[in-house]
C-alpha cells in the first residue's frame, strides 16, 4: 500500500473513532483535513523555548527540552504540541540567509521526539514576526527574500517527515506604518509566498497540512475574509486556519471591574468561537486555535482569581470543540512544570482533560468568608452543573452529611453555619477546602477562609520606586482598586475607568503584608491627592489617600 492510501486510510480511521465521542463536530467532520485537526486535541505549546530570542532555547528561563519531556507532554494526553521556533538570531547574512546547522538540527531533534511520541506537531517562524518581517512594508523584496531563503531550508529539512508534521507560515503578523488593508494585501502575499515555497520542494510537502494566520491571529469579519480569499484563491485541500483567544481583555487582565468570568466574558467566547466557525469550519476550512489562555497568567498570581479563572478555561475548551475548533494551551513554563513533571495547577490540567469528553460542574464562586465578629451564616453557592449531577460534599476526607451539614435544592448547594462554624477562630486565613464533587469530572474546591477587615497604615515612597502599603490583610484576598483624583476623574493608565489592570498598576504581596502601587501607575498621573479604593473579595472595602508632591507619595488610611 502506499504511503499516500496509509495516510488516507488512517484519517478515515480517525474520523470513525471521533463520530463516537460526545462533541462531533457538526457539518465539519466531512473534510479528511477537519478530521486531521480534530484528532489534534487537546494541544499543547513548548512555549519560550525555541521562540526565545537568546543565544539559546535556555534563554529565557526554561531548562533544555529532553526527549523524556517530550514523552511526558503525550503522557499527559496532549495529542499535538505546537513547537514556536525563532529563526532570525540562527540566520545568515543576505543573499544565502542561512540557518545555523546546529539550530536546525535542534529544532529537528525534538521534532522527532515529538513524532516518535505520537504527537502531531507544528512548527512555525515565531518572534521573527516582529524582529524583521513586520518591516516588510519599507523592505519588501529584503523581508521577502529572507522569508522565502528561510522557509526554504526548513521545508527541505523536513520534506520527507510524516504529515503529522505541519508548517504555520508566521506568528501573530503584523506589519508597520500601514493600514490594515495594506496588511492584509501584505499578508496574503507572504502566505502565498509561503505556500509556493513549501509546495515546491516536493516529497511530504506536495500534500503537508500547513497553517495560515489572520493579521495578528486576531478575530473579526474583515480578518476571516482576508484570510479566507487567500485560502479559497490557494485552493488546497490541506490548509488550516489559525487564530489566537485569550478572552475578553477586561477579564483576562483584571480591569474595569471585570473581576468576575460573567456573562460578558462567557458572550465573548461563543461570538469568538462562532466567528471562525461561520467563517471557516462550516465552509470546510478546519480552524486551530494555535495559543489560548488569559494574559493576566503573566502578571502574576490572582489575575484572574482562581475560580474565575477555571470557570474561563471550562468554558471556552468544551465550546471550541463542541464547534470543531481546536485549541492549544499556551505554555510558556508557568503551567507543566518541565523538570519535575507536575501541573503546578493540576485543577486547570482536568478541567482541560475533562473538555474533551463532557464538562466540568463549577459554582458562582470557589470562596467562603468567615467574618470575625460576626455570627456564622449558612454559605449559599449557585452550581453550574453543565449537564452532571452532585454527588457529595466533602471536608478534607471527611465526607459531610446531606440535610445536617449542607442541603442542595435544585443547583443549590447551601452550607450549613453548623459546618462552618468551628472555622471562625483562631488565625486569620484559609481555614479548609470543601470539595463538591460529581458524577462526572473534576471537583469543585471551595476554599473556607476566617477573615476581618484589611488594615493599612501610612506609607512613603516615589513616583520612580513606587509606594509600598503596609497591610494586614486578616485572611482576606484583594479583588480590584479604583483610583481617582480628589478633584474629580479618574487617576492613573487607562483613565477610562477608576479600576485600575491588577498587577501592572498595584499589586498585593501577602507573604509580606503590603500592597505595592507601581511606578507604572505614578507615571501616568499629575500631581495632587489621589484616593484609591481597595475592593475585596470578601465584600469588605478600605479606602487609602495619597498625595504626590515633586518625586515624593504618601499615604495614608481614610
Amino acid at each position: 500500500m502506499s504511503m499516500k492510501k496509509t495516510y488516507l486510510s488512517l484519517l478515515l480511521a480517525v474520523a470513525m473513532l471521533l463520530s463516537l465521542l460526545p462533541f462531533t463536530p457538526s457539518s465539519s467532520a466531512a473534510t479528511a483535513m477537519q478530521s486531521y485537526v480534530s484528532a489534534m486535541q487537546p494541544g499543547w505549546n513548548l512555549g519560550n523555548t525555541l521562540d526565545a530570542t537568546g543565544a539559546d532555547e535556555t534563554s529565557w528561563g526554561n531548562p533544555v527540552v529532553t526527549q523524556a519531556f517530550v514523552q511526558q507532554i503525550a503522557a499527559q494526553g496532549f495529542k499535538s504540541i505546537r513547537i514556536p521556533v525563532t529563526w532570525m538570531q540562527h540566520t545568515g547574512p543576505a543573499p544565502g540567509y542561512t540557518v545555523d546547522p546546529a539550530w536546525m538540527s535542534r529544532v529537528q531533534q525534538i521534532v522527532d521526539w515529538s513524532l516518535q511520541a505520537g504527537l502531531y506537531v507544528m512548527i512555525n517562524m515565531h518572534h521573527d514576526s516582529w524582529q524583521w518581517v513586520n518591516t516588510m512594508p519599507a523592505n519588501h523584496d529584503a523581508v521577502l527574500a529572507e522569508y522565502k531563503a528561510v522557509w526554504t531550508q526548513i521545508a527541505n529539512r523536513f520534506k520527507n517527515h510524516s504529515n503529522n508534521l505541519m508548517f504555520e507560515s508566521i506568528n501573530e503578523p503584523v506589519f508597520d506604518g500601514v493600514d490594515d488593508a495594506t496588511q492584509f494585501s501584505l499578508l496574503d502575499e507572504l502566505n502565498t509566498a509561503f505556500y509556493n515555497v513549501v509546495r515546491g520542494t516536493g516529497g511530504g510537502n506536495a500534500t503537508r497540512p500547513l497553517v495560515l494566520p489572520t493579521l495578528h491571529t486576531g478575530s473579526g469579519q474583515t480578518y476571516f475574509d482576508s484570510l479566507n480569499a487567500t485560502i479559497t484563491k490557494l485552493n488546497d485541500p490541506n490548509l488550516i486556519a489559525t487564530v489566537h483567544y485569550y478572552g475578553l481583555w477586561h477579564f483576562s487582565v483584571n480591569i474595569a471591574g471585570y473581576t468576575k468570568f460573567d456573562q460578558a466574558s462567557i458572550d465573548h467566547i461563543v461570538n469568538q468561537i462562532d466567528g471562525v466557525y461561520n467563517a471557516f469550519v462550516s465552509k470546510g476550512i478546519p480552524v486551530i486555535i494555535g495559543e489560548y489562555g488569559l494574559l493576566g497568567w503573566d502578571s502574576g498570581e490572582g489575575v484572574p482569581e482562581h475560580g474565575e479563572m477555571l470557570k474561563f478555561i471550562e468554558n471556552f475548551t468544551q465550546y471550541a470543540r463542541s464547534k470543531g475548533v481546536t485549541h492549544m494551551l499556551w505554555d510558556n513554563g508557568r503551567h507543566f512544570n518541565r523538570t519535575t513533571y507536575q501541573w503546578r495547577d493540576p485543577d486547570l490540567y482536568n478541567v482541560i482533560m475533562q473538555s474533551m469528553t463532557g464538562r466540568s460542574s463549577t459554582a458562582n464562586t470557589d470562596l467562603i468568608f468567615l467574618k470575625s465578629g460576626t455570627a456564622v451564616q449558612d454559605a449559599v453557592l449557585d452550581l453550574n452543573l453543565n449537564g452532571n449531577s452532585f454527588v457529595s460534599l466533602k471536608d478534607g476526607s471527611a465526607t459531610l452529611s446531606p440535610g445536617t451539614d449542607y442541603t442542595l435544592s435544585g443547583s443549590v448547594l447551601t452550607v450549613k453555619a453548623s459546618a462552618l462554624a468551628k472555622y471562625a477562630s483562631g488565625s486569620f486565613g484559609e481555614k479548609t477546602v470543601l470539595t463538591a464533587n460529581f458524577n462526572a469530572g473534576p471537583a469543585w474546591k471551595i476554599h473556607v477562609r476566617y477573615t476581618n477587615k484589611p488594615v493599612q497604615s501610612q506609607a512613603s515612597g516615589t513616583i520612580g520606586g513606587g509606594l509600598v502599603i503596609p497591610t494586614s490583610f486578616n485572611g482576606d484576598l484583594l479583588a480590584t482598586m479604583e483610583a481617582v483624583y480628589a478633584s474629580g476623574g479618574n487617576a492613573g493608565p487607562q483613565n477610562w475607568t477608576s479600576y485600575k489592570e491588577f498587577n501592572y498598576t498595584f499589586t498585593p504581596d501577602y507573604a509580606n503584608n503590603t500592597i505595592t502601587i507601581k511606578p507604572t501607575f505614578f507615571a501616568e498621573t499629575t500631581g495632587g491627592t489621589i484616593n484609591l479604593t481597595f475592593h475585596f473579595w470578601s465584600g469588605q472595602i478600605v479606602k487609602y489617600q495619597i498625595s504626590l508632591k515633586g518625586n515624593r507619595v504618601t499615604g495614608k488610611p481614610m
